[in-house]
This record gives C-alpha cells, sequence and structure tokens, in this order.
C-alpha cells in the first residue's frame, strides 16, 4: 500500500556504458524487493525515430544528451512523485527506435532513475534524493558491452567496436564522465561492490525514515 502523504524517494544511478550502473540499480531493488519500488530507465526514453530510415536511424549518435527525449522522463518523474501512473514508452533496440506500445507503471515509494546520462540534465538531478555513479575502467566496459550487445540485440562484434570507438567512448568522456562531480556516491567496480551496495540501501533506508516511510524503511535487509 503506498503512502500517498509522503514524496517518493528517487535515487539516480549512472555510469557509462557497461559500468554495471543496471547491475548497481537491480542490487538495491533485490535488498528492498517485496516493497514499493521500481527502476525507471532513461533508454526508455530515446527520441521516437518514426519519421527516419532504417540507415538515418543507425547513424544517430544514442550517446549524446539530444538523443533522449528528456523533457518527456522529466514529465513522467513529476507525475510518478505525485503518485500518478503513467505510460512509459518501451524502445525496441532491433529496430531502434520506440515501439508502438507502452508500459502501464503505476506509482512507488522509491523510484530508481538509471541511465547514461540522468546527471546531465539540472532538472533531473533537482529531484534526486541520492545521485550515484558507477566508475569502471573503459577496458571492462567494452568488453561488457560486446558481451550485451552481441548477445542480447543482435549486433555484430565489428558493430559494436565501430559504434564504441566513434560515439561511445568519445561521448563518455565528453558527456558522461564530467556528471560524476553531481555525484553525492561514487561506485568502483559497479554490482560487485556488495559494501557500496549496503551503505546505498542503509542511507535509503535513512531517507525512508525521514520522508515517514516507516513500513518500509524498518523491513529493509541491510546484512552485509
Amino acid at each position: 500500500m503506498l503512502n500517498k502523504n509522503k514524496r517518493p524517494v528517487v535515487i539516480g544511478v549512472t555510469g557509462g556504458s557497461g559500468s554495471g550502473k543496471t547491475t548497481v540499480s537491480r542490487a538495491i531493488f533485490n535488498q528492498l524487493l517485496g516493497h514499493s519500488l521500481m527502476i525507471l530507465q532513461q533508454d526508455s526514453y530515446y527520441k521516437d525515430q518514426s519519421n527516419k530510415t532504417m540507415e538515418e536511424r543507425a547513424e544517430t549518435n544514442y550517446d549524446h544528451p539530444l538523443a533522449f527525449d528528456s523533457d518527456l522522463l522529466l514529465d513522467h518523474l513529476n507525475k510518478l512523485l505525485n503518485y500518478e501512473s503513467i505510460e512509459k514508452p518501451v524502445y525496441d533496440y532491433k529496430k531502434l527506435n520506440r515501439s508502438k506500445e507502452t508500459v502501464l507503471q503505476e506509482p512507488r515509494d522509491v523510484i530508481i532513475v538509471e541511465g547514461i546520462l540522468i546527471l546531465d540534465d539540472q532538472r533531473l538531478r533537482d529531484l534526486m534524493d541520492i545521485k550515484v555513479f558507477v566508475d569502471t575502467d573503459d577496458d571492462i566496459r567494452i568488453l561488457r558491452r560486446i558481451q550485451r550487445d552481441t548477445k542480447e540485440r543482435g549486433k555484430t562484434l565489428d558493430s559494436v567496436i565501430q559504434q564504441y570507438l566513434e560515439t561511445v567512448r568519445p561521448m563518455y568522456h565528453q558527456f558522461i564522465e564530467p556528471t560524476k562531480r553531481y555525484a553525492d556516491i561514487i561506485v568502483p567496480e559497479g554490482g560487485k561492490n556488495q559494501v557500496a551496495i549496503d551503505l546505498l540501501t542503509t542511507k535509503i533506508q535513512s531517507i525512508l525514515l525521514k520522508h515517514g516511510n516507516n513500513r518500509i524503511a524498518n523491513n529493509i535487509d541491510t546484512t552485509i
């Protein structure tokens, strides 16, 4: 049962592609499992490209801030903060475009916002109670990206390497890494850093208590 008298807690988790930010988000989610929480992924908010050919979509720089519909993400996050439901977009990685389908997302007491550029927009940053940057070396990130994109997104090894060298790596150093200065917590080694995960859940517990969400806070498992 949602506590509509209190504002939801917003945790932002960012880092480069392949850094482990999704693993960190899932780890936090799992430690709060069974309670009122959700993950809102920035990847769902890539701009609609229905007016472009497949070739034109392939040329899009998906690691640039302009690739995202930040206004829609901001609007949806504000609605969730007001305990209103949203129709969350669905992104099709094979078609390089938004699906015509949407997913009904009900509001929750804890919202984990995850994505490569969520700290780039001050409007989003200002809504976050905790801002987390997952810091992982370039060589590890490219290996993870190769494994993910070839297995899950139907890409060839050559195309993954080409995209990484032409856009992913330069955009990381130009736009993503500089947002590290906005982070409250920097997590090295991603989801394998159990100490950081436990510290984060302890902090979330503290914020929940402050917000009056005692039911959730008292049931968080923070055992190391």
